[in-house]
């Protein structure tokens, strides 16, 4: 087995399904030691519960709400006391939103969804700053969205944040690579926890995006993503920042075919 990430130490949120999931079962594998944030606490705890069987790995279980910046700055300071550092962040995280037309979204959902994606990466970056910048060394890894890229319908109040938080990962390297502190985005094309819901609300989608891929589906989060957020993780990265990877079988070269079938709206 190799140690790519050797006792780095990984902050990783949204980690108690899909994407978070598969990276943070990818980062213990290559030796991380690994905090497991999620706002369901019995996922956070069962991700790490398996780290720790699969891979002898040193992790921490934590409930955070990425809305909350207080419970944002005590994930990064949780790392630090528990695990010793805070050398890699993985903004993954999002949830809530729902389907429908821009005119009929409402201020309290756009600002949930910037909350979620933009604020709460920001917040953890900014926590996490002090102690890259001290020892030299760092990795943020933003989860971004071919949905923003390719102006998917429907969701807005998820494409704008996800495209704000694009903004604010090119700043970041930027500002922070005279630091050692390397700053990329990653768009990924996956069936995850939020791609399940969209289906179920609305089942032809599936089917639909798989055949719109170029490699004819949706990735695997742990065996086609995460492999890509590892290199982005490790000594292999240290000359590559501001970047956006899209890692989603081809879907970004020719946009999207496909949309949901959206009511009209209810605005006269």
């Amino acid at each position: 087995m190799t140690s790519r990430l050797n006792e780095r130490v990984a902050i990783i949120t949204g980690a108690g399904d899909g994407i978070g999931e598969g990276v943070a079962r990818r980062f213990a594998a290559e030796g991380a030691k690994v905090l497991v944030a999620d706002i369901d606490e019995e996922s956070a705890a069962r991700v790490a519960a398996d780290l720790r069987r699969d891979f002898a790995a040193q992790c921490v279980a934590l409930r955070v709400d990425v809305t909350e910046r207080e419970q944002v700055i005590g994930m990064v300071a949780t790392a630090v006391a528990a695990l010793g550092a805070a050398d890699i962040l993985v903004n993954n995280a999002w949830g809530g939103g729902e389907l429908g037309r821009i005119e009929d979204k409402s201020d309290e959902l756009m600002e949930h969804g910037l909350k979620v994606a933009y604020f709460g990466p920001l917040w953890a970056m900014q926590a996490s700053f002090p102690h890259m910048r001290r020892s030299g060394w760092g990795r943020i890894i933003n989860l971004c969205s071919l949905n923003g890229v390719n102006a998917h319908i429907g969701t807005a109040d998820y494409n704008g944040a996800k495209e704000g938080l694009r903004a604010l990962t090119r700043t970041a390297a930027r500002e922070w690579a005279p630091y050692g502190i390397v700053v990329n985005a990653l768009c990924p094309g996956a069936k995850t926890a939020a791609f399940r819901a969209v289906v179920a609300a609305h089942p032809e989608i599936e089917t639909l995006a798989d055949n719109a891929n170029p490699m004819g589906y949706l990735g695997d989060a742990e065996a086609d993503i995460a492999p890509v957020a590892l290199f982005l993780a490790s000594d292999d990265a240290r000359y590559l920042t501001g970047n956006t990877l899209f890692v989603d079988g081809g879907s970004h070269i020719n946009g999207v075919s496909w949309a949901p079938e959206l009511p009209d709206s209810a605005i006269p």
